[in-house]
């Protein structure tokens, strides 16, 4: 698979990763250890070299599959994982108190069976402590050794221009999307200026973009969309109109709606990596494969021609998600 840098920080990963999130967390029931660690290792025979996790998917559960499956092909790949809820349980509220964030990588440190954790983002911006004081500590883990870059996500622009001035950041992960493009407004300027990579998750809008999610689909009952407003029934069959869309260019191009959405991520920025997730072989395959897939000018240009005849309805987080945003 192609490489891609992360902005100017050097840190060069496959050009699409792997979310590793739902393998065992918000969509539902949880994956078999043994088949998850399956799935990881096919990434990486794939190519795949960068992997996603957080202590709160699970908790915990994530990272401890995670490292188990990279742990012998470490030298291979970049692992991130985040750091900034209490207890490792987003109910509990965020935590960046510099003692938590110590904490929080050692336990990591631990369950991902390693001595470093290469991309250490803050998950979500805490606004009780000063963005300086979370910097100025995962520089200190920096100069230790035990993380390599920094990172942060769901923050704003303002947010990101303070820390970076006490630390690098060398990627931002946020949701975009064909589906949430605010990020174009402020932060993709921001983040180009400053030569910050972006990594997107949710880039094929949590499923709905493959057009395997209709009106009629149920979740399971353990399933975070359920919860989510942009996944209302009502909100399905209003936004079924890009799905449309997008089997019409996917047709014309014989490749996926999935292969399309993430072709238009990689095409929007050289130092754009999106993460989707699976827990499927042959969705692996199709996702992988977008990387080979060229969009032309023309192809751009009918996109985003389709793009402005349509809205789309519904928030992207139930209102207790969007307390953690940061504008």
């Amino acid at each position: 698979m192609h490489k891609r840098k992360l902005g100017r920080s050097g840190l060069e990963v496959s050009a699409i990763g792997l979310g590793c999130m739902g393998l065992n967390h918000s969509y539902g029931a949880p994956m078999e250890k043994a088949a998850a660690v399956a799935l990881i290792r096919a990434a990486v025979e794939r190519g795949v070299t960068f992997f996603d996790t957080a202590e709160v998917y699970g908790p915990y559960i994530n990272e401890e599959v995670v490292g188990e499956a990279l742990a012998p092909v470490r030298d291979r790949v970049v692992i991130a994982t985040k750091f900034g809820f209490k207890i490792g349980d987003p109910a509990g509220g965020v935590d960046s108190r510099p003692e938590h964030i110590r904490a929080v990588v050692e336990a990591s440190l631990k369950r991902l069976k390693t001595d470093h954790i290469d991309l250490l983002y803050q998950h979500r911006v805490d606004p009780a402590v000063p963005i300086e004081d979370v910097a100025g500590t995962v520089k200190d883990l920096i100069g230790a050794g035990k993380v390599k870059y920094f990172g942060m996500s769901e923050a704003g622009a303002r947010t990101i221009r303070r820390a970076h001035a006490v630390q690098p950041v060398t990627a931002l992960q946020s949701e975009y999307s064909l589906w949430w493009r605010e990020p174009e407004t402020s932060v993709l300027p921001t983040l180009e200026e400053l030569g910050i990579g972006f990594v997107p998750f949710s880039p094929l809008g949590r499923g709905f973009l493959t057009g395997a999610i209709d009106a009629n689909t149920t979740f399971n009952a353990n399933d975070f969309r359920n919860g989510v407003p942009r996944f209302s029934v009502e909100n399905r069959q209003t936004n079924a109109a890009l799905v449309d869309a997008l089997g019409r260019i996917a047709a014309h191009k014989h490749v996926t709606r999935a292969q399309i959405a993430l072709a238009w991520l990689l095409a929007q920025k050289p130092w754009i990596v999106p993460i989707p997730g699976t827990t499927k072989l042959p969705r692996l395959d199709e996702n992988i494969g977008a990387a080979s897939v060229t969009l032309t000018a023309s192809d751009l240009s009918d996109i985003e021609s389709a793009l402005r005849q349509i809205k789309i309805a519904g928030e992207r987080y139930s209102p207790a998600g969007q307390k953690f945003i940061d504008r």
